[in-house]
């Protein structure tokens, strides 16, 4: 397989390009410590894995990937960092990344995780791993952004409740029976996912209801 190594740090890409080298069926064709020369000097036509450090300077990693990608579609891209926050994680896998390992790990699972890859696997350190799963378990909110609109009572009620209006209050503002303002409260909380006034409150201003 046909390796493309890319780290600011010159020490680590020769010690990454010294270790892949002398792998069985691996070539590393292309090492370099930006992005911007990467792209410049390597003919992706030729790369079939890339090995990309995220914090890089100038382009960073992940639009590295990203370039790559639209480039040859083709290319396996692993992310090398010692960043493993949720946003850093979750943008390198958007800009096309399959794998991401954080430095740090051993020579050997690093090796095998490159074949991994190459064979069609998703190699990923461990508490990586962890994070993209509670990302999937995690509740979502409902979209409220395809909800029904609020009609112009039910955002003129809302405002009052804004200032701070109780339901009787509201019920002798706009000539309404309590019975009436609670039905209007009803549907609104059904509209906006809401479950409590400050939530209903705070959907409503996000789509403008207010």
């Amino acid at each position: 397989m046909r390796i493309c190594i890319v780290d600011d740090d010159q020490a680590l890409l020769g010690n990454l390009s010294l270790l892949l080298s002398g792998e069985r069926g691996m070539a590393v064709v292309g090492a370099h410590g930006s992005a911007e020369t990467a792209l410049q000097k390597t003919d992706w036509s030729q790369v079939e894995l890339l090995l990309a450090d995220i914090e890089l300077p100038g382009k960073n990693g992940v639009e590295l990937i990203r370039a790559v990608k639209a480039i040859n579609p083709h290319i396996q891209c692993m992310a090398h960092t010692v960043h493993d926050d949720r946003p850093t994680v979750f943008e390198a896998i958007k800009a096309g990344a399959c794998g991401y390992l954080l430095k740090g790990t051993s020579p050997r699972e690093l090796v095998e995780s490159l074949r991994a890859l190459h064979d069609g696997g998703a190699p990923m350190s461990p508490s990586v791993a962890r994070k993209v799963i509670m990302d999937i378990q995690a509740p979502r909110e409902p979209d409220v952004s395809t909800a029904p609109p609020l009609t112009a009572r039910e955002s003129e009620l809302l405002k009052l409740l804004e200032r701070g209006s109780s339901y009787k209050e509201v019920s002798e503002t706009l000539h309404i029976s309590v019975h009436t303002v609670h039905s209007h409260i009803k549907n609104i909380y059904e509209k906006v996912h809401a479950k409590t006034r400050d939530e209903a409150l705070r959907k409503a201003r996000n789509l403008g209801a207010l």
